[in-house]
């Protein structure tokens, strides 16, 4: 009955967009504004770059703000605010930062080194993500204004990496000098292209900064709007109400059929590399999980290469990595494959089949809609292949309160994505495999805990810090010895990596993505005719 219902809602949703695809040209354009509209689905909790931790307020801060360095589709660091690349000293302990001049933040306030200085110390003390720096800096010089000394504890080749994240965005110290303890949700003031001119959790309305820096702006303004549904955001694309679509959290049948109207160039189609890895998180601190065998034998049932089919229509690439191929070259390091008769032999070996099964609860994002599916997807494998011995019931819990709960230990078994604050594979590894404090490879207090795993290892502890020494190639081996550290640990199996992308209206140009994989709304251009 449940397979029923599903492939019921399948035809459905085909018919719907076949039913759409033949009123295509007819339909009108409805939006006589200037300001191109931007959506996607879901809200904005908070403007602050402290707070901000979700792949749309990051979308919109790279539009109001500027980082130091960004990272160019090659993985280059660029200079933006800063002049020039960053010199470091021979013991590498101090980082030397020339800024550049006359750059003035939103408010008139300009952007100097003790407006960066105040940015990430603000960050170091309230930020959601403050864990990225991780005791890294030692303090911070503001010789001149347009000099910014960094001092470490200890060498760290990440802090290059850092300097891109959008995280530490400059924000003006006078506007922001009652908020250095506190976040400011509703309001942003930064160096970017654009202007706030209004903020609610739904909708954001930004214009062009007259006075900013650099080049300007192809376009007169951004209406950035959050919708509901995946359908209500599909709906208003096609019928014209939207300019720009961007593909976070819409469902894969719809992106499918965005996929054909642009085969047909009834639309534009713009994409990132993949940067965005989705995983199952393991509980590894309580039975049956703690046992390497049973997780082996978990990652070996699922089956990545039909639910990459059914659930994405081959639009996503299966993955056997928590990092992303762009960053690190190769598939040196991989994760078990599907092998359902080896998984069947352990699960023997462990006591179970014949009469014991096992089964454990698997938990995935509501509001996330390929989340519901790669878990049915996987359930029926395991229904097909290795029913005697392993079967997993699934449940659907809304994302805020999952992320709220994983350092709990609620979820034996959970479906979750991430992507890198900073495009380094490093940025991939220690928000999942890091810990502070532990007992044997029980992790007690550290990033493990709350990506709900659990997991720790003092060998992993110590290829982090050396690698943080290392540069180039050197360091990127070191960081894939973790990788494969974790890989035969099993706390997570990867499933698929996905581009971000965005699809615009014929009259919009086609749209271009940074290495980060956000989208550069200022390249935006309308033909008004």
């Amino acid at each position: 009955m449940h397979k029923l219902k599903y492939y019921g809602r399948i035809v459905s949703i085909t018919c719907a967009v076949i039913a759409i695809f033949s009123q295509y040209s007819c339909t009108k354009k409805v939006n006589p504004s200037q300001n191109i509209i931007i959506a996607s689905s879901g809200k904005i909790e908070s403007i602050d770059p402290a707070r901000a931790s979700t792949l749309k307020s990051y979308q919109l801060l790279n539009a109001l703000g500027d980082t130091l360095y960004e990272l160019n589709n090659e993985g280059e660091l660029i200079p933006k605010l800063a002049k020039y690349k960053p010199i470091i000293s021979n013991d590498k302990l101090k980082i030397l930062i020339k800024l550049k001049k006359n750059i003035l933040f939103h408010d008139g306030t300009p952007f100097d080194s003790y407006a960066m200085k105040f940015t990430i110390e603000r960050f170091q003390n309230i930020g959601t993500l403050n864990y990225i720096l991780n005791k890294k800096i030692k303090s911070i010089e503001t010789p001149t204004k347009d000099l910014l000394i960094i001092n470490l504890n200890k060498p760290s080749s990440s802090i290059k990496g850092l300097l891109t994240s959008i995280n530490l965005t400059p924000i003006s110290p006078k506007f922001y000098q009652d908020h250095f303890d506190k976040f400011l949700n509703n309001n942003f003031i930064g160096t970017g292209k654009y202007e706030l001119k209004r903020f609610s959790n739904e909708i954001q309305t930004l214009y062009p900064n007259k006075s900013y820096w650099g080049n300007k702006t192809k376009n007169k303004g951004i209406n950035f709007i959050g919708y509901n549904s995946s359908s209500a955001l599909y709906g208003a694309f096609i019928s014209k109400q939207v300019d720009v679509l961007l593909s976070n959290s819409i469902e894969d049948t719809l992106r499918y059929g965005l996929n054909l109207l642009n085969q047909k160039e009834d639309i534009k189609e713009g994409k990132s590399e993949p940067i965005e890895i989705s995983f199952i998180s393991l509980r590894t601190n309580k039975k049956p999980l703690n046992n390497n065998d049973i997780r082996l034998a978990i990652a070996k049932s699922l089956n990545r290469e039909l639910i990459r089919d059914k659930v994405s229509f081959s639009l996503r690439n299966s993955a056997s990595s928590l990092i992303p191929l762009i960053l690190k070259k190769d598939n040196s390091v991989s994760w078990p494959d599907f092998d359902p008769k080896g998984a069947k032999r352990i699960f023997r070996d462990q006591g179970y089949c014949d009469g014991n099964i096992l089964n454990l609860p698997l938990t995935f994002r509501s509001n996330v809609p390929t989340d519901k599916l790669i878990a049915f997807y996987w359930q029926q494998s395991i229904k097909a292949e290795m029913k005697d011995c392993f079967s997993i019931s699934i449940n659907g819990v809304e994302s805020t309160t999952i992320y709220k709960n994983l350092s709990k230990g609620i979820y034996p078994l959970v479906i979750l994505d991430w992507t890198g604050a900073y495009s380094d594979p490093e940025a991939y590894l220690s928000p999942l495999l890091s810990c502070e404090k532990f007992i044997e490879n029980h992790c007690l207090k550290g990033e493990s805990v709350f990506s709900g795993s659990f997991w720790a290892s003092e060998k992993v502890e110590k290829l982090f810090k050396e690698s943080e020494s290392l540069e180039g190639v050197a360091r990127l081996n070191k960081l894939l010895e973790i990788e494969k550290l974790a890989s035969k640990s099993l706390p997570y199996i990867p499933i698929w990596t996905s581009s971000q992308k965005a699809w615009a209206q014929n009259n919009i140009s086609k749209p271009i993505f940074n290495g980060a994989g956000i989208i550069k709304m200022s390249e935006l251009l309308k033909n008004e005719k």
